[in-house]
């Protein structure tokens, strides 16, 4: 199902999948409408959402101006995506998830960067931070920064960082790596940005903040476990299909994000007041830094001590967890 009264060669398309996400899709929809680059059409997909009726309501204001299909099953944010890539008009490809918002001058300005380096498949910004997380607030480089030039060596170890409700990409190098894989439920962004590193596309970062990044108190990436988990994941997936130069830069950043989990696993189980277990997580790491040591003696000698300290220390922030990891 799909109307709309743009022209029909827009300059981006704007690619928003939709499950569960009636609560803030209109804010979203809205700070795409309300954008100074009038060049673009806006393409929902509506990914087998059990709350359809309501996400139709919470777009009717915009519905005549946006190009709606709907997926019968849930298939993941991935599939929703391609298939919004693969019904875009426009050249370039701009991703909005339904709880992020974007400035008015996004658009205007991930444009002009493109339009100024032709030979630039990607640009990303930054983000503010709000909604149910400690790290509202702050902006997303704050916790995940870009550092130095988007490498493959630097997207595997995390040196630089790309946010997806920041990304205008040419829609033509996508369709080339063969776009999310559908295969990852979760962190297909991150696979999709190392595949088109890996191909020779060129990314840059503006040092801009034009988006607001939404979290919400459900959703996992506020969660520094289920993100250090995802990570490896993702890792692991991509490291399959590359050469054994690459597979060696993936084997030394798993093992840190791998100690980084277990030394975050030993934190929830404190928290717990389970020590063996505690305990057990932070023997399990392979590089001690002298606070890890420092807290197995702790565990071993005063436990209960030690869960006070560090009680008293929280919230334990994602991105102080992220930079160690680096």
């Amino acid at each position: 199902m799909q109307r709309t009264d743009r022209a029909d060669s827009p300059r981006v398309s704007v690619v928003i999948p939709a499950f569960n996400a009636a609560r803030d899709i209109g804010g979203a929809v809205e700070s795409v409408f309300r954008q100074t680059f009038s060049d673009f059409e806006v393409i929902v997909v509506n990914d087998g959402s059990p709350d359809t009726g309501h996400l139709e309501r919470a777009m009717a204001q915009r519905r005549l101006y946006i190009r709606y299909f709907c997926h019968e099953t849930n298939r993941g944010a991935a599939a929703a995506r391609n298939t919004g890539i693969r019904a875009a008009r426009g050249s370039l490809i701009a991703f909005l998830d339904a709880d992020d918002l974007w400035a008015p001058d996004f658009l205007r300005r991930q444009v002009w960067f493109l339009d100024a380096n032709p030979g630039c498949a990607l640009v990303y910004c930054d983000a503010h931070i709000s909604g149910e997380t400690p790290l509202a607030g702050k902006r997303f480089m704050d916790t995940a920064p870009s550092v130095g030039e988007v490498t493959l060596e630097s997207l595997i170890t995390q040196r630089c960082n790309i946010p997806l409700s920041t990304v205008v990409a040419r829609r033509d190098p996508l369709l080339a790596v063969g776009l999310f894989d559908e295969a990852i439920r979760r962190g297909q962004d991150y696979d999709l940005w190392m595949r088109l590193a890996a191909a020779g596309a060129s990314m840059r970062y503006q040092r801009l903040v034009l988006t607001e990044r939404r979290v919400r108190a459900n959703g996992l990436s506020g969660d520094p476990a289920a993100e250090f988990d995802r990570a490896i994941r993702i890792l692991e997936h991509f490291g399959r299909t590359q050469p054994p130069e690459i597979r060696t830069i993936i084997r030394a950043r798993m093992h840190g994000l791998m100690d980084q989990l277990e030394i975050e696993r030993a934190k929830q189980r404190l928290r717990d007041a389970n020590f063996e277990a505690a305990r057990y997580h932070l023997s399990a790491t392979k590089r001690r830094s002298l606070k890890c040591r420092l807290a197995l003696l702790g565990l071993q000698i005063a436990p209960r001590l030690v869960r006070r300290a560090f009680l008293a220390a929280q919230p334990v922030r994602l991105g102080a967890q992220m930079a160690e990891a680096r």
